[in-house]
């Protein structure tokens, strides 16, 4: 699956390593092109997955806010409720497509 901002590639993985959580999908981190991700100062905090981390996504002189989010300090009863240790997983908003490739 590939993440689509405009025409490019912010994330990509094979169905096997992206997992699915509330309705959104989220990349394992070694998918994900950090390069084009820039933290934010949004916060928000998910009753049982913890405190999430919010990027805006910057390329070629465009940015879309918050587009990106994480859980980096996801706890154990969160973790064994997905299934996965997916700290640091991302998922994004629905201004990048998330596509089968």
């Amino acid at each position: 699956m590939r993440a689509l901002w405009r025409d490019l590639v912010v994330a990509e993985a094979s169905d096997e390593e992206i997992i699915e959580v509330d309705g959104a999908w989220y990349f394992p981190p070694h998918s994900v092109n950090r390069e084009l991700l820039v933290p934010s100062e949004r916060g928000y905090t998910c009753s049982w997955r913890g405190d999430a981390s919010y990027f805006s996504i910057e390329a070629e002189g465009e940015r879309e806010t918050d587009a990106a989010w994480c859980y980096p300090h996801m706890d154990d009863a969160a973790i064994a409720r997905i299934g996965v240790d997916a700290r640091e997983y991302v998922a994004f908003s629905p201004a990048v497509s998330v596509i089968a490739s």
